[in-house]
This record gives C-alpha cells, sequence and structure tokens, in this order.
C-alpha cells in the first residue's frame, strides 16, 4: 500500500485527500464509513485485511429506497415473517474478503435491531434476521449502503424461485444411498473374509437386513433413472438411463429372488455401491456456480420501483405498476425502464449496453426514448408509451426463442452410445439365455440372462462423462471461465467459427488510448483541460479526465455543457473550448475525422484534437492470431469503423462488420449456422442477448463475474482473456479423456461378458468388479482431466495491453 493510498479502500487519494486524525481517505464516503466502524468498536475490520474496503460512487438519491416501505413489496423480499421477527437475504456483489465478512456478520453492532446475520462467501449473500419494530427493512437496506456493501435489488429479487429444492433432494437420496452402502457392506464383510456366503442365522439375517435396506435404495434413491427410462421409452427415446434401470432392477429382482428362497445372498452390496457412486456422479455433474447467473434477463437489469408524477408530486412506485401514459421522473444514472416520449429537460443517453454503441445520444422533448438507455446529465421526466413487458428492450431478450429450440433437438454424445449399448447387451442377454436353452440348461440360461445385465452395467460408462467434464468445469472456473453445464463442453468440440463483439469485448470499458496531434500543449493546457473535463459527464470528458488523473487542477468559471457538442469555460480569464471540430473549430472547420477526436481552443486559437481510441484487452494480439490458426474470425460491431485499419492486422477485411443493430448481430449468426458453422459467439452486452441465442455456444467476457450480463453458455474473467485459446483447447480435449474413459468401460464389460456367458461367474468376483470398474474409471477420468489441464492451461502471465 502506497502513502498516499486510503485507509479504507486503497485507492489513491489524489492530491487533496480527506484527512482525519491523521488518516488519508480518497472521499468522504471512505471516511464516514471508518467513522461509523471506529465509533461503534468495530476497528477489527481493518486489521483482518489490508485496505479491505469497498469504494462506491453516489449511493443514490434520498428516498431511493423508499419502496421497500410497501407491504407487498416487503412479502415479496421476506424469507421468512412472524410476529417482530423477520428474515431474507441479500446478493451483495462487493463480497470479497474475510474483512467483508466478519463486518457483515456484525451488524448488529451498528444496530441492536439486527438479531443475527450471516454470510454466504461463494454465494456472495449476506442473511439476516431483524426485529421489525425497531428497525425497518428500508433501514436494514441503508444500513448496508452507509457502509458501502450495496445490495442488488431488482424485478428478478422479488421474483423468488426455489432453486434449491432439486439439491436438496439429490443430497437427501445420496444420504440414504451412503447410509445404506456402509451398512450393507458392514454385513457383506464377513462373507468377504470368509470367501463364501455363509450358511447358518447369521448369514440369513445379514441378507434379509441388506434386501430389506435396498427396498427404499431402489425405489427412492434410484427412483430418478427408472422414471426416466419408462417415460422415454413412452416416446420411443433410448437414453443412458435405460441400460442403468435395467441394471437395477436386475439386481434387485435377482437378490431379491436368491435372499427370498434361500438360494443366497444376491447383490445388495453390489447395487448399493453402484447406485450411490453413480449419484455422486450425478451431483458432481449437476454441482455447478450458484453465484453466477447464466440465464438472466431484463427484470435482473430493472430497478424494483420508480418515480412517478402523480398531480405534480414524486411518488416511489413499484415497476410492474408503471401503465401507458403515466410520466415518470429519471435522475442522473438512472435506467430508462419503458419506451416514451421525453416530457422535459435534455437528455444524453448511453445506449451501450443496448446496441454497442459507445457514443451518447442526445434527446430533446418530443423525442422518442427507448427502455434500457442510462441517462447521464441531469434529471428529465418521460412520458411512457409502451408497458415495461412490451418496451424495445424486452423485445431483444424475446429473441430466445429459435436457440431454446436448436438446444431439444442436440442429442448427448452419452445418448447416442447408449442407444447402440442397450441394445447390443439385451441381444448378447438374450442370446445367451436361448443358447442355454438349447443345450437344456434351464438354470444356467437363467443365471447367464441375468449376470450378462448385471456385469454389463453400465455404471462405469455413466459415471466417466460427469466426472471428466465435470472435473473440466471445475479446473476451467478455478481458472477464471465458468462454464453452465457439461453439454457446453461438448458443443465446444464441434466449433469451428468465432464471433467477436469489439466494445468491452476485446476493448476494456472505462479505459483508453490519449494522443494529442497537430499540435504541442503546456503544462498550462493540460491544467486547463483537466479543470473543465473533471466537471463533464460526457464518456469523452471522463476518458481524458482519467488520461490526466495526476495533472492538478486549475479553477474554471462559467463552465458550459452542451449536450452533442462540447464543453466551455473561463480558465485564468482565458477562454477555453473543448468538443467537436465543427464546434471548436467552427462550421467552415467540418465534422470530425474519423474516430473519437476532441478538438481544443484557447482564446479562439486551436491547440490541435486528442484523439482517443479503444484499450484492447491484455493479449489481444497473441489470441486472436492464435484463434485464427484454428477457426475462422469475424468481428461485429455496433461501433463505427474508426478502427476498421487497426483490426485488419488481425481479422479478415471482408470478416468486419461496423455499425451493427442487434438485429443484424442475430441474423449474422443465423446465417452462419444455415450454412453449416458451428458457431461461439463471444459479447458482453444486451446487444449482444440476440446473437447469443442464436449461436451454438454462447461465453460472456465480464470484467465483473457477478454484475449484469447477458444470457448464455460460459463467463470469462476479463483478466483471464489472455487464456482464451488454452481454454477453448482444452475443453475440446476433455472429450478425449471421456473416450478413453468408454475404451476402458468396454474393455470391462467384454471381459466381464466372456465369463458371464460362459455361466461362470461367480456372484462375489461380479460383486468386486462392479465397484472396482466404476471407481478405476472415475479414478481414471478426474486425474487425467488434471493432467491434460496442467499441459494445455499454463499460469502466464497477461501481457501488456495493446495500443495502437
Amino acid at each position: 500500500m502506497t502513502d498516499n493510498a486510503c485507509i479504507h479502500c486503497g485507492a489513491d487519494c489524489g492530491k487533496e485527500p480527506v484527512v482525519y486524525n491523521r488518516l488519508k481517505f480518497c472521499c468522504f464516503g471512505c471516511k464516514q464509513v471508518y467513522q461509523l466502524l471506529n465509533e461503534n468498536q468495530l476497528q477489527q475490520y481493518y486489521t483482518l485485511e489490508n485496505t479491505p474496503g469497498v469504494r462506491i460512487g453516489d449511493t443514490g438519491h434520498t428516498g431511493k429506497y423508499a419502496f421497500l416501505d410497501k407491504e407487498e413489496v416487503k412479502q415479496k423480499m421476506y424469507d421468512f415473517i412472524e410476529g417482530d421477527t423477520a428474515r431474507l437475504t441479500f446478493y451483495i456483489p462487493s463480497i470479497h474478503c474475510v474483512s467483508c465478512i466478519w463486518l457483515l456478520e456484525h451488524l448488529n453492532k451498528l444496530n441492536r435491531g439486527i438479531i443475527h446475520s450471516s454470510v454466504d462467501f461463494i454465494r456472495k449473500e449476506v442473511t439476516v434476521s431483524f426485529n421489525t419494530s425497531e428497525i425497518s427493512l428500508r433501514s436494514v437496506v441503508e444500513l448496508l449502503v452507509s457502509i458501502h456493501y450495496i445490495p442488488d435489488i431488482s424485478l428478478k429479487t422479488l421474483e423468488k424461485k426455489d432453486i434449491h429444492a432439486i439439491d436438496r433432494t439429490l443430497f437427501y437420496k445420496i444420504g440414504v444411498a451412503g447410509f445404506i452402502f456402509g451398512n450393507v457392506m458392514l454385513y457383506s464383510l464377513p462373507e468377504y473374509f470368509n470367501g463364501k456366503p455363509l450358511g447358518d442365522s447369521l448369514g440369513t439375517f445379514l441378507h434379509y437386513m441388506g434386501f430389506i435396506l435396498i427396498i427404499p435404495l431402489v425405489f427412492y434413491s434410484g427412483s430418478d433413472y427408472i422414471i426416466s427410462a419408462r417415460k422415454n421409452l413412452k416416446r420411443g427415446i433410448v437414453n443412458i438411463d435405460l441400460p442403468i434401470a435395467l441394471g437395477i432392477l436386475a439386481l434387485f429382482f435377482v437378490t431379491g429372488y436368491e435372499v427370498l428362497s434361500s438360494r443366497g445372498p444376491g447383490y445388495s452390496d453390489t447395487l448399493s455401491g453402484f447406485l450411490f457412486f453413480l449419484l455422486i456422479g450425478k451431483w458432481y455433474q449437476s454441482k455447478t456456480y450458484q453465484s453466477l447467473s447464466f440465464d438472466r434477463d431484463y427484470k435482473s437489469y430493472f430497478p424494483v420501483a420508480v418515480t412517478k408524477i402523480e398531480n405534480g408530486t414524486p411518488v416511489s412506485t413499484l415497476l410492474e405498476e408503471i401503465k401507458v401514459g403515466d410520466t415518470i421522473l429519471l435522475r442522473s444514472k438512472e435506467l430508462i425502464p419503458a419506451d416514451g416520449i421525453l416530457a422535459e429537460g435534455t437528455a444524453l443517453i448511453d445506449y451501450s449496453f443496448v446496441t454497442g454503441e459507445s457514443v451518447h445520444i442526445k434527446k430533446v422533448p418530443g423525442d422518442f426514448v427507448y427502455a434500457g438507455g442510462i441517462q447521464t446529465s441531469g434529471a428529465i421526466t418521460i412520458k411512457v408509451e409502451r408497458e415495461v413487458k412490451q418496451s424495445h428492450l424486452t423485445q431483444l431478450w424475446n429473441q430466445n426463442e429459435p436457440r431454446q429450440a436448436t438446444q431439444r433437438s442436440l442429442t448427448s454424445l452419452i445418448d447416442r452410445i447408449s442407444i447402440y449399448f442397450t441394445i447390443i447387451i439385451i441381444a448378447i442377454a438374450i442370446t445367451g439365455f436361448v443358447s442355454w436353452l438349447i443345450i437344456g440348461d434351464f438354470r444356467t440360461a437363467i443365471l447367464v440372462l441375468t449376470s450378462v445385465l448385471i456385469v454389463a452395467c453400465p455404471c462405469a460408462l455413466a459415471m466417466s462423462l460427469p466426472f471428466t467434464l465435470g472435473t473440466a468445469m471445475r479446473i476451467l472456473g478455478s481458472k477464471g471461465m465458468y462454464i453452465k453445464n457439461i453439454r457446453v463442453i461438448e458443443k465446444l468440440t464441434k466449433i469451428d467459427t468465432l464471433v467477436f463483439d469489439k466494445t468491452g469485448t476485446l476493448t476494456k470499458p472505462d479505459e483508453s488510448n490519449v494522443r494529442f496531434l497537430e499540435g504541442d500543449l503546456t503544462e498550462w493546457d493540460l491544467r486547463a483541460v483537466k479543470s473543465l473535463v473533471h466537471q463533464s459527464t460526457h464518456p469523452l470528458s471522463q476518458a481524458l479526465d482519467r488520461h490526466l488523473a495526476i495533472v492538478e487542477p486549475l479553477i474554471a468559471r462559467g463552465f458550459v455543457e452542451m449536450p452533442g457538442k462540447g464543453i466551455f469555460g473561463a480558465v485564468d480569464g482565458r477562454q477555453v473550448k473543448l468538443g467537436s471540430r465543427e464546434f471548436v473549430c467552427g462550421p467552415a472547420a467540418g465534422t470530425n475525422q474519423a474516430g473519437s477526436g476532441v478538438y481544443l481552443s484557447v482564446d479562439n486559437q486551436t491547440k490541435g484534437f486528442f484523439r482517443i481510441s479503444n484499450q484492447y484487452r491484455p493479449g489481444f494480439s497473441k489470441v486472436i492470431r492464435q484463434l485464427g490458426n484454428q477457426f475462422e474470425l469475424y468481428l461485429l460491431s455496433g461501433d463505427n469503423e474508426a478502427e476498421q485499419e487497426y483490426l485488419q492486422n488481425f481479422f479478415a477485411s471482408e470478416r468486419l462488420f461496423f455499425n451493427q443493430q442487434p438485429q443484424q448481430k442475430m441474423e449474422f449468426i443465423a446465417r452462419l449456422r444455415k450454412q453449416g458453422r458451428h458457431v461461439l459467439m463471444t459479447g458482453d452486452g444486451l446487444n449482444d442477448s440476440g446473437a447469443f441465442m442464436q449461436s451454438d455456444v454462447a461465453l460472456s467476457i465480464a470484467d465483473d463475474i457477478y454484475h449484469f450480463s447477458p444470457a448464455g453458455d460460459a463467463i470469462i474473467e476479463a483478466n483471464q482473456f489472455h487464456r482464451l485459446t488454452d481454454f477453448i483447447r482444452f475443453a475440446r480435449n476433455s472429450l478425449v479423456v471421456v473416450k478413453l474413459s468408454f475404451a476402458i468401460s468396454f474393455l470391462y464389460n467384454v471381459i466381464g461378458l466372456g465369463f458371464a456367458l460362459t455361466g461362470n461367474l461367480s456372484p462375489v468376483v461380479a460383486a468386486i468388479l462392479m465397484p472396482v470398474s466404476s471407481i478405476t474409471v472415475v479414478a481414471f477420468s478426474t486425474f487425467a482431466t488434471r493432467i491434460l489441464a496442467g499441459r494445455i492451461i499454463r499460469n502466464t502471465i497477461p501481457p501488456a495491453s495493446n495500443n495502437q
């Protein structure tokens, strides 16, 4: 930590830090949090981690959380309420270290109305129990905001969906299977050590106990496989669940027959071990990144409530209650929730998340505005023309239907194999049964029929895919790429075309390359520029402000910002203008050249202009060149052609497309797929959602993986972009491990079938071979995948950013 770092969040305090008790803070917000924690004896927060705090901007206008006083909102947000005790869970993306956990679990020290609070770090959630007679829901949220832990409260928050029910059910089934497996194996130990079934009353008792235990095992823990096989057979579909179900039922009924007829111990141990490991594999496959959301919609993006104007008075109103004809008030940095007409004020709207175009759009009263834009220049009022559900933004999300239909038509690799596997095994079992009947040995015929179904039970085959690709998912997750499910990895093996968005995907948001051309600047010029851009909200002004971060500004008087044109003011009595070429140099100069140019004049003398271009992500050039050797590459951008010349160094000119609207992107991907291409689309914003839905694999690049990104199949951390080639290669090669696991499984089945068809397969040997084969495949797939990852995914340091 530097000497000028903020004691709370670690940010640079600049030349004029906020000082309190001889400690430096970057802003009054950080100072306020520090004071609050010290007044409540919570100084330990700063001893657990260095600069653990979170720095935030404006937390919102007064009354921002007034909607939380509405009873209908409270009832939707509460997890539990009884009397004066309520409990609810907040999603807080800024949780990042042990200090965060410690502070959020000591909220009762800040307000005695809070009974208890606990943090789920993986999910970035805090569960708070509080006394509603001492502190309201709104006050709880405002308390969290005051210490810079802002809950993510959106329309999606109010739609409580119990996503954990299936997981809990699976856990219960695994628990039952594990309990039964342990006990049955305990009952079987005497026979294992004796080398043959026990013949006394103890042996009979243990056989009956084992059979009784496997009844709930089969019809509770294993019910999903039996039900799935039955339903799929009704539809004429054969999948991996059919041979699994046949194996389960064969083991169960043969065990029942042997135990009840006192002919032997049956296969209780084999069946319990088989189902237990199978359910573990199922959990391993379904276990994914619960703190991430791959299927977000517009409700994750929209606020719960907006400010509605009623009889000239602003009233906090739930978004779902906004109707056509209502007038709503939007302040700076607030999202436009519905299509409408601008009624009052001048709007400067950032549509980059919807269109991909980084230039802000100026609107005047009477102009039509679309939902999804962010107002950036003061308060405006809008008359709603379309309800939220009918807005342009929601139509973008509704483009997901084509892709969903395509997904339903896909057949997984393991299901394809299982069709042939099942047919062959049943054919072999029937052939063996008939052959022994012809010979005249009915008892051996029954033994062969059941032995073939038992020994060829595809437990190893069923486990190889989830354990291999599940391990691959976790390895990729530990490296910064989060896969939605194992089907995505399978689809990655077929990709032959990559399509990239530019803004925010290949480029770094909020970072730019800045050069001054056609002149030289003095130190006074730089300070004068800093004094103007520091007061502007325009993105180009903000880019210049960041570029001049170490420059100390002068005092500017008479500052004026003209939306869409530029800014001007008086600095030390001299007139300074910044903006478009026409605004600064006069109408005769014409419009800007291609690119983002900010012209500067002092006392009407043009000094030159700042050329502001994108800052590309570290490793951009290397990654694109590597991928270009393996795939066809395309670029679809909502921006103009300003950087076409630079990008032609990496993409073929005929594969560069600019000024692309969301609909055009979607149609382009659809055309590629009609040509038989398998497409991976990489993007970062809502304008990519239509293209995402048309692609085979949709990859989001996120600077913050917990913040909003379009629905897709995978998310990659932006700081791991330089590893993209390795990630794709590893995902593709992981299927080789699956195929090798299949080979091991088939080898086991061939050997086992050879013994089974002769009628010489001992039940004890079968009981040992089956779990051994499963464990072998699981161990091989897990370790082989990790070895493969070590060879392909190298721990490389990202190169410096590409500068033009």
